[in-house]
């Protein structure tokens, strides 16, 4: 009996410590098990760096024989060993995919600065420029090898070195442009200045892309000629040697019109005569008078007389006489006038000069000249409109050869403003 008590207690006694095992196993396990759902694992690749320490874990609790033995798992300890080894192991992804990246974006900077800095090269440059453009690229190439981070990469800035490039090639190209002028050209938009008034403006561009909108040119003079209203030329009065702008308007209604400078320096060659001078009217007027006249007077005077004596004493006497008179006159008077008009062609009389058909050319031309191409200063110096608003002169103008096209394309929207 005691034999069967002894056996009997020491079964239960096992089986109490078997259990308080199995439930101390079961607490640790517990414990384990709510520290990894604190956490997320959720790189798959990088879960498998920590698992072995939670299985190393599991495994210990899983061993453990008694109670203490089980207790003296930190599974706090390996659930951080796996935290850390995880976090090691994506901070070693994310290592990886960032220098990726890092080489990814160099490479994509440099192939944008040498695109940047291929236009200028492609031109024909001058050694020393062309030397200069090569090593700002390449010194720009290396400061983004040598750059830590994305930022540091994307922070590197092109702009201000080509900007002081380009403004160099522009300066060299101002200065190879022959003359003291250039033109310079925006779009639409062209100028003729000087070669320091050139340098100012591109001085000023801040911006290099702006300033790739401009083309730089040599300034060639060519002349045309146009027929244009005295009112669209500064009412005509104007001299070889005047500086004058040049505007343009494609609307020929008043209202709606707008105006276009599209040069902004020119100068005049000749002003001829206007055409509509073309002509003198001339009024001539002769008259004619005769008189005639005659007067003449006869006068006749015949007288009798006589006496005799009758006797008696008493004599009879008888006396006659008889006187006429005769005139005569005669007058006569005749008056005679006449008008003429006749009308002069002054081209026929120039092309009459220059084929040698008149008389006394050089008195015919000077009395010309004293007319027509005097008219204009003669309005001038009398105060007094001669010829109408209208009238059309021919004038020749030297203007820059990139002009032309602008003023063509509406020869009679041209307006000429003389610079005083």
């Amino acid at each position: 009996m005691i034999l069967l008590v002894s056996v009997g207690v020491y079964a239960y006694i096992q089986s109490a410590k078997e259990k308080e095992l199995r439930n101390a196993k079961a607490a640790k396990l517990s414990e384990l098990n709510n520290l990894l759902t604190s956490y997320n694992f959720s790189d798959t690749e990088c879960r498998g760096k920590a698992i072995p320490y939670l299985v190393e874990a599991k495994n210990k609790i899983e061993a453990a024989t008694t109670v203490q033995e089980v207790n003296s798992v930190n599974v706090k300890m390996y659930f951080d060993r796996a935290v850390s080894a995880y976090q090691n192991c994506v901070k070693e992804k994310e290592q990886l995919a960032y220098e990726a990246e890092l080489n990814q974006t160099k490479l994509q900077k440099i192939q944008d600065i040498e695109i940047s800095f291929q236009p200028l090269l492609s031109l024909n440059l001058p050694d020393s420029l062309k030397s200069k453009v090569v090593a700002t690229m390449k010194s720009l190439e290396e400061k983004v090898q040598n750059a830590k981070t994305i930022e540091e990469v994307q922070g590197i800035n092109v702009e201000p070195y080509l900007l002081s490039l380009w403004r160099e090639y522009y300066f060299w190209k101002i200065d190879n442009v022959p003359g003291n002028e250039v033109v310079l050209q925006k779009g639409e938009v062209k100028q003729l200045v000087s070669k320091d008034e050139a340098k100012m403006l591109v001085e000023g561009i801040s911006n290099y892309t702006e300033l790739l909108q401009y083309r730089v040119s040599k300034v060639e003079y060519v002349e045309i000629a146009l027929t244009l209203p005295r009112e669209q030329i500064a009412g005509g009065f104007l001299q070889p040697g005047d500086r004058i702008s040049i505007f343009v308007t494609n609307s020929t209604n008043r209202n709606i019109r707008t105006y276009r400078e599209v040069v902004d320096m020119a100068y005049v060659e000749f002003v001829l005569l206007p055409v509509d001078a073309g002509n003198i009217n001339a009024r001539e007027s002769q008259s004619e008078t005769s008189s005639t006249g005659s007067s003449s007077s006869v006068t006749y005077t015949e007288g009798h007389s006589f006496s005799y004596d009758l006797g008696g004493g008493a004599p009879f006497s008888n006396s006659t006489s008889a006187s006429d008179t005769y005139s005569n006159s005669q007058s006569a008077t005749q008056t005679s006038s006449a008008g003429y008009t006749y009308r002069v062609d002054l081209a026929e009389i120039l092309k009459a000069i220059a084929a040698g058909k008149i008389q006394a050319s050089d008195e015919v031309k000077a009395q010309l000249e004293s007319y027509g191409w005097k008219l204009v200063t003669l309005e001038q110096s009398s105060n007094m409109l001669v010829l109408s608003p209208n009238t059309k002169f021919l004038i020749i103008i030297r203007v820059p050869s990139v002009f032309v096209p602008d003023i063509l394309q509406n020869p009679t929207g041209v307006y000429i403003a003389k610079i005083s």
